[in-house]
């Protein structure tokens, strides 16, 4: 008898992060339950999978839902076997001075970027418990230490979404549970989040350089994926030097992004009114893994590579590149 495949659920897969991720998964001979509420960028995902030779079950759910996330996994066990890892990636945000963000829109990125990880978290450890194995996987970011202007519901859903994973880490570890939690901290990406964010600026956002491409992410996931007591992966010299800055000098880097880390998230390019975002609702169209600032993207990230093989190599490099890394991320500009 053949032995089963992997199966491995993602959540945020119909684009971005998400989107690389299962091409990453499916290229590694696992099986991919993809779940995401845009069904179109679902069914190309799938039909992506599909070509490496995989099965791939496209699962739409609203990851806000903890009953819509219940019934995907649900779907995904049922098409293709028992969940063995299940990635959370699904995320949104609004580009705004905190002061113009609407309490509505507020919530919603609270609940899809922090409550979908506890909702995904949940339907996997109602399944991966009783079986005492699995692995989950926390897509999270640099702004999970570190917040930055115009991104504070986002920020905080980052900051949160850390808490909580250090605290199931912790329960799962005292029931001596064979289920283990890891966190992915990403630096800025070139994914399709910055022309379908909202925002209430008068240019289009765009990320802070330096910018990377989402296949560095989703090598890092699968990485992960397979080395399951790896507790967290900073993907990126900028990620750990934004990290460990942060901690040896937080007020110098508040004064710091008060003056630079507004301009550093906007292009040249005018907002134009009644443009779709997908706060509320997905924009129909498939989206795809990769945004619009290819020109300026890195396809490789040597120190990803050390902070995955050699971490005290990687850990002392990005402390010697200290605040000139994060001024040299925040000071580029399209």
């Amino acid at each position: 008898m053949a032995a089963r495949r992997p199966v491995v659920a993602i959540t945020g897969a119909s684009a971005g992060v998400g989107r690389a991720t299962a091409r990453a998964f499916a290229r590694r001979g696992a099986d991919v339950g993809l779940i995401a509420r845009d069904a179109a960028g679902l069914e190309a995902a799938a039909a992506e999978a599909a070509l490496c030779g995989v099965e791939a079950c496209p699962a739409p759910a609203d990851v806000a839902n903890a009953d819509e996330v219940e019934q995907a996994a649900s779907r995904i066990e049922a098409e293709l076997g028992p969940i063995d890892v299940w990635v959370n990636n699904a995320m949104t945000a609004v580009f705004a001075r905190f002061v113009d963000i609407a309490p509505d829109e507020y919530d919603r990125v609270t609940e899809v970027t922090y409550l979908g990880n506890v909702n995904g978290t949940r339907a996997a450890l109602r399944r991966m418990i009783p079986r005492d194995r699995g692995r989950i996987i926390q897509v999270g970011s640099a702004l999970a230490y570190r917040g930055i202007p115009l991104q504070s519901a986002y920020c905080g859903a980052k900051h949160a979404i850390k808490g909580f994973t250090e605290s199931v880490r912790t329960e799962l570890m005292h029931d001596g549970s064979n289920v283990t939690v890891g966190m992915v901290q990403l630096p800025a990406m070139n994914t399709p989040q910055f022309r379908l964010a909202r925002t209430r600026m008068p240019e289009r956002p765009m990320p802070v350089p330096p910018i990377y491409s989402p296949e560095i992410a989703a090598h890092a996931i699968v990485w992960s994926a397979e080395h399951p007591h790896r507790r967290e992966v900073w993907v990126a010299g900028i990620t750990a030097a934004t990290i460990l800055g942060n901690r040896v000098a937080p007020g110098l880097l508040d004064r710091y992004l008060a003056r630079k880390g507004m301009d550093s998230q906007l292009t040249d390019h005018p907002t134009e009114p009644g443009e779709p975002d997908n706060l509320f609702e997905p924009v129909p169209e498939d989206q795809g893994a990769h945004g619009d600032f290819g020109d300026l993207q890195h396809g490789r990230s040597p120190m990803t590579a050390l902070a995955l093989h050699r971490r005290g190599v990687a850990a002392a490099t990005a402390a010697a590149m200290g605040f000139g890394a994060v001024g040299y991320g925040l000071s580029r500009r399209r």
